[in-house]
């Protein structure tokens, strides 16, 4: 079915209405390219209801709309079974109150949105609500967009956003080298390890830069919600312009697979990112995880940032100095923002050109394995924190660069920590800690060049001595 100038299906009075997609069957509806007013009504996508919209059955509808929304719904758009191609110059699915999906398999190639739901009267209205199912979204604008909350259940999303992330904004540490925006000055009080063949010494990194686009102020992100994000299992792919999951609220990540490649921010809350449990791949991004407070719980999270790892971006407040360990050339800070970043399970990969984690406000780690890896050149450092970082539990190793902005764990870390700097050592080099019996502690490789190490684990004792060894260099270190 086609209709030239106006919707092919329009329901403008119902209570509850029902397409129901019989089995066997291919159907089409289609616009001609153009909406004309044929009443009061405001009609613009091919499907148009201002009921409530249910779509069901196992059989096949394609919608094409070259001039407008796909299927759009004032009400509560849902889908239940059926396979379904819409091709559209703007949002492809658009629905006031809600779209709720389970048990479909939905393609999108979109103009503007994927799949939009708001409303402008009702704040708690226009959410989305995934509870399995098949999504492949393809959108110049955001893939999945909802004015209230955004809550997957389970289900197979593929999402490309704004082009994906090679058409995001220019964003890199490119200030490397020089004084980084937001730094804190200083550096940890880190031994050196004593020379006993020459260092083999590495050009500086150069900074990346990702593929610039023209400025636009359109939204290109993969799930975006106004308010929360709850994400309970599924496999979840996303290549997008802007940040791949965001909120203006929080986001809560209780399990699911994730491919991720974003020019923006991997995952990113205004206030609170909760990861519980899930298996996530970030290959490209400008800072991977990042919010006011982020808890990472559990899970296994592989991430690479052309800024920083884990960024808590709270407020700052004005700093000062009072002497001691715990600062920046035996300074101590006094006072911070209110940034938190929490660790406490899970196995975190971190390379990161920026910080490897960054927080305006405190820094502890409790349990887990986090590995960060971090450039040789510039002001950038393993870990950076207002408040100075404790670490109570868990295994911490790390390379990185030794610069004004290097700093370590606090002496109030109940676990020993091993903070060395190293001159600059190879790719391939191995890092290797024996305690005073000759046994290994920890053993690993540095994969892109380091000045400095920062280790911690259950097995180094505070005030024991150990044997470090890092390529060419071998010394004695005391855990602190």
């Amino acid at each position: 079915m086609n209709s030239e100038n106006t919707a092919v299906l329009s329901i403008l009075s119902a209570d509850k209405v029902f397409v129901t997609l019989a089995d066997g069957t291919e159907n089409v509806l289609s616009n001609g390219g153009k909406f004309e007013s044929i009443d009061e009504n405001n009609i613009d996508g091919t499907v148009f209801s201002r009921q409530d919209l249910t779509f069901n059955g196992s059989g096949t509808l394609t919608v094409t709309s070259p001039a407008g929304h796909g299927i759009v719904c004032k009400d509560d758009l849902v889908f239940t079974e059926g396979t379904y191609m819409v091709t559209s110059a703007s949002h492809g699915l658009d629905a006031n109150d809600s779209v709720r999906i389970a048990e479909a398999s939905i393609t999108i190639h979109a103009g503007k949105d994927g799949i939009h739901a708001e409303n402008t009267e009702d704040v708690s209205l226009g959410f989305v609500y995934i509870l399995s199912g098949t999504m492949d979204i393809e959108a110049e604008g955001d893939g999945i967009s909802a004015g209230a909350y955004l809550q997957v259940q389970d289900g197979t999303i593929h999402l490309l956003a704004g082009g994906g992330y090679e058409n995001g904004t220019s964003k890199s540490s490119a200030s490397y080298g020089g004084i980084k925006g937001g730094g804190k000055p200083g550096r940890s009080s880190a031994k050196t390890v004593p020379e006993e063949n020459s260092t083999n010494m590495m050009p500086q990194e150069e900074s990346s830069s990702m593929t610039t686009s023209e400025g636009s102020s359109t939204s290109m992100k993969g799930l975006k919600a106004i308010s929360g994000i709850v994400i309970s299992n599924g496999r979840i792919t996303i290549d997008s312009a802007d940040d791949a999951i965001h909120s203006n609220t929080s986001v809560i990540m209780n399990g699911g697979t994730f491919e991720i490649a974003s020019g923006d921010d991997a995952v990113h809350a205004d206030d609170t990112l909760t990861i519980t449990d899930c298996d996530m791949n970030i290959s490209k991004s400008y800072e991977g995880l990042e919010a006011q407070k982020l808890y990472v719980k559990g899970g296994t999270i592989v991430l690479n940032a052309t800024d920083d790892g884990l960024n808590a971006s709270g407020g700052t407040d004005s700093s000062g100095m009072t002497g001691g360990r715990d600062g920046m050339f035996g300074g101590k800070r006094q006072s911070s923002g209110n940034g938190v970043i929490e660790i406490s399970g899970g196995n975190l990969t971190i390379y990161a050109s920026g910080d490897g984690l960054d927080s305006n406000g405190t820094l502890t780690i409790s349990d887990g394995y986090i590995y960060v890896a971090n450039p040789t050149a510039g002001d950038t450092s393993i870990i950076d924190a207002d408040v100075s970082p404790v670490i109570t539990g868990g295994t911490f190793v790390s390379t990185g660069s030794t610069t004004m902005m290097a700093q370590t764990f606090a002496s109030s870390s109940t676990q020993g920590v091993i903070t060395c700097t190293t001159g600059t050592q190879s790719p391939g080099s191995v890092v290797t800690v024996k305690d005073s019996n000759g046994n290994s502690v920890i053993s690993y490789e540095v994969e892109y060049g380091c000045a400095m190490v920062i280790i911690s684990s259950p097995d180094i004792v505070k005030g024991d001595i150990y044997t470090l060894t890092l390529g060419p260099k071998s010394g004695s270190v005391q855990a602190e």
